[in-house]
């Protein structure tokens, strides 16, 4: 059972109800309640209103948080794509974007993802996991209390399981939410002896079984781009992770386009980057229910244009 309190009073509480799902938001929109507290139970929200009000009706015996100072209270943020399990560094990368390489020229000489990959495979599992308690308390420290966290960096069976165990076990030691997603199609590993297609029918027929035994999400995700993956050998894939009732989500259109259709076509939660989509993608993405998702710590990092 969680705790019982009631806290306030609160200048503003912006409770985020009765938003449309879609279409633009205006501030007008915007539910505000003035002077407002909020009853919890069990760990639970369970009301907010007037604060001079409730304060009537809640138990005394209630433990009660009085503020002193003006406040603002709104829903934890939520960061939907997150790559904060990993190990290394890419400062080396950084290095050479400042001398004027491209993300694309950096991955083709084996930076970039590859980089990475080589380094997480050498992590332990509790190395991956104080990464992520450590990158996860910089998150809260700003607000965000969901954390999206991809796999991706393992590119085997057998690393992909260790990450998406070692963010499962990570989310047991941390207050905030933690969706884990599989990455697996984040590239053709270097080191696999085949296709990409090969790759994706063995991960699709060994992985995803493992994944739905040991409960360890029910979310998949593809990159889909030059050194990545192509639309024809993304959709088999995609269609084996909608047969075994997995949710979808895309990296898309990040440096050309076609990502954000295959999104649509399979019915994606998300289609996540999207720099290089054109009006016609975005047409595409606005008459469907799949999520748009612009990334500009992402071009940020990366020197590119913004979404």
């Amino acid at each position: 059972m969680g705790y019982t309190s009631f806290i306030g009073p609160i200048a503003q509480l912006i409770p985020m109800t009765g938003l449309p799902a879609k279409g633009s938001l205006s501030d007008s929109k915007l539910k505000i309640i003035p002077s407002a507290g909020i009853y919890i139970k069990n760990g639970i929200i369970e009301e907010v209103a007037d604060y001079k009000e409730m304060s009537k009706r809640i138990s005394s015996a209630v433990t009660r948080l009085v503020l002193d100072k003006n406040y603002v209270c709104l829903p934890g943020f939520i960061d939907a794509h997150t790559h904060i399990c990993f190990a290394g560094s890419r400062a080396s990368d950084y290095a050479k974007r400042n001398a004027g390489k491209t993300y694309l020229e950096i991955a083709a000489e084996g930076g970039g993802i590859w980089d990475t990959v080589t380094q997480t495979r050498k992590a332990t599992k509790k190395e991956l996991v104080e990464g992520i308690l450590k990158r996860a308390q910089s998150h809260l420290q700003n607000g965000v209390t969901t954390i999206e966290i991809k796999s991706g960096y393992g590119l085997t069976v057998e690393e992909e399981l260790k990450m998406l165990e070692a963010i499962k076990e990570a989310s047991q030691e941390f207050p905030s939410d933690f969706i884990p997603t599989c990455l697996a199609a984040h590239m053709p590993p270097k080191d696999f002896k085949g296709e990409a297609s090969a790759y994706l029918k063995m991960i699709s027929e060994t992985l995803f079984p493992l994944i739905k035994e040991r409960q360890l999400t029910n979310r998949i995700d593809a990159f889909i781009e030059q050194g990545a993956f192509t639309q024809d050998e993304i959709r088999p894939y995609l269609k084996k992770a909608k047969e075994y009732g997995f949710d979808i989500t895309i990296h898309a259109d990040q440096f050309s386009t076609g990502g954000s259709e295959v999104a649509v076509q399979f019915e994606a939660l998300s289609a996540d980057h999207l720099e290089a989509s054109t009006s016609k993608e975005i047409e595409i993405l606005a008459k469907s229910n799949v999520i748009s998702m612009a990334l500009p710590g992402a071009s940020l990092g990366l020197g590119c244009h913004f979404t």
